[in-house]
């Protein structure tokens, strides 16, 4: 049995939860940056439509050579970009800034060679403004802020004016106010559509984030509860010991050997012992300690075999109903950590369906899957959304909820799941599902010298 100072922290657990988070923070800047080269491909088409029209419609005179130059230096960016971006999945808070400084820059050169803040499509600036305020961080948004302002006050200085045509119009017919019209048209379409899709993927990234503090916080749950259990072992072994040594020697005393009656209860009583044993040890390793049982080889059949008859024998059931469909049985190796996390799940049962319970194990492809049935009142509605998290529970006592807690993180720990519903015909189903490379892999790496 170990010492308090070997309980063991998962701390791997919590590094894969950071990963997790980390990784989904990457994919919300990856989406946001094919979102980019999205706009930056309706940039490029906008662009060539305005050219075409202004040169063809309104014969305005345009610099077309030096903007199709600067037109074919954003189509090759772009794809750079769509080639680079599409392979690798991690986007930085610099790479999003460098691109919109990339365009921040096309729009600068484009309006130098067609008439600078007199052209109605200055305003775009204020398009990458609202989308750098809500794909960089601060300093990047305010350094964008900053560039922008710098840009339109160097345009106001070095840019020459269009030579228009006589335009002697006023409100609508005036070609400028046309222009800043389609310009705001613009905006404020690109900006529904980006900024709902950004937002979308960066609603996603809180809610995934969010579920990982849930996590976090239950991981955390689990190591004070290791460590309360390790404790508590550390105080129930001597005495549970000292039990075992006493009811042995009842059972060779003659007042207690002669009397079938007390023999009898002494049976009861020692089963019951090592039940609690096997209790201690099994909310130990759940809660990632270990007490140094080592692990068994056998195989699937064999260890459920001998996991329903232990169930039979402990507990009173009127009807225990077995169903095995394994016909391809395999060596593996189990020990009491998940014996104790399946029993969990049939105790819950049990407990609802004093009359009936049955167990179904299946394979399917690399899975076991265990199906636990019950004819019992079921799960309430709230319970079901809140399978697996602590102390929720419709039995009404202290402490109450915590077998299905430590059932969930076992089996997550495994890469497995757990699955709760209600039956149509009455009663709940509870299915566990374990990948059989895992369970080896793992159960083998809980042995402790």
């Amino acid at each position: 049995m170990p010492t308090k100072n070997d309980t063991l922290i998962p701390t791997t657990n919590l590094k894969e939860l950071w990963a997790e988070a980390t990784g989904f923070e990457n994919a919300a800047g990856h989406n946001n940056m094919l979102q980019l080269i999205q706009l930056r491909w309706i940039a490029v088409f906008g662009q060539i439509t305005t050219i075409a029209i202004v040169i063809l419609g309104f014969d305005i005179h345009l610099p077309l050579p030096q903007m199709l130059q600067v037109l074919a230096c954003l189509i090759a960016f772009n794809i750079a970009s769509h080639l680079r971006w599409h392979e690798q999945r991690v986007v930085k808070n610099g790479e999003l800034f460098l691109a919109l400084l990339v365009d921040v820059g096309t729009l600068t050169f484009q309006l130098h060679l067609s008439g600078g803040t007199t052209n109605p499509f200055a305003f775009l600036y204020l398009l990458q403004v609202i989308l750098s305020a809500v794909l960089l961080e601060a300093w990047s948004t305010w350094t964008i802020v900053v560039i922008t302002i710098a840009c339109l006050a160097s345009l106001s200085l070095f840019s020459d004016p269009l030579t228009l045509p006589p335009d002697h119009g006023n409100g609508l017919s005036n070609l400028y106010v046309e222009g800043m019209l389609i310009c705001f048209a613009l905006i404020a379409a690109l900006l529904v559509i980006f900024i709902t899709r950004i937002g979308r993927n960066l609603r996603a990234g809180y809610a995934q984030l969010a579920d990982l503090r849930q996590r976090a916080a239950e991981e955390d749950h689990i190591v004070r509860m290791g460590l309360l259990a390790s404790g508590a072992a550390h105080e129930l072994g001597t005495p549970l010991a000292t039990l075992s040594v006493i009811l042995g020697d009842w059972r060779r005393m003659p007042e207690f050997s002669q009397n079938s009656e007390l023999l009898e209860e002494i049976r009861e009583m020692q089963t019951q012992l090592t039940r609690c044993k096997s209790i201690v040890s099994g909310i130990l390793l759940s809660a990632g300690e270990a007490r140094g049982e080592s692990s068994v080889k056998t195989t699937i059949n064999t260890f459920l075999s001998d996991l329903v008859e232990d169930f039979r024998a402990t507990r009173a059931i009127v009807t225990f109903v077995y169903k095995n469909h394994i016909e391809h049985d395999m060596p593996v190796v189990f020990d009491s950590a998940l014996k104790q996390m399946i029993c969990n799940v049939l105790d819950n049962a049990l407990e609802a369906s004093p009359r009936w319970l049955c167990l179904e194990a299946t394979r399917e492809a690399d899975a076991l899957t265990l199906l636990v049935t019950d004819i019992g009142p079921g799960f309430a509605p709230a319970m079901l959304t809140q399978i697996g998290k602590p102390y929720q529970s419709s039995k009404g006592r202290p402490g109450g909820g915590l077998g299905l807690f430590f059932v969930v993180n076992v089996a997550r720990k495994l890469g497995g799941t757990v699955d709760a519903r209600n039956r149509e015909e009455g009663g709940a189903a509870v299915k566990l599902s374990l990948p059989l490379a895992a369970i080896s892999l793992e159960e083998a790496a809980l042995n402790v010298d």
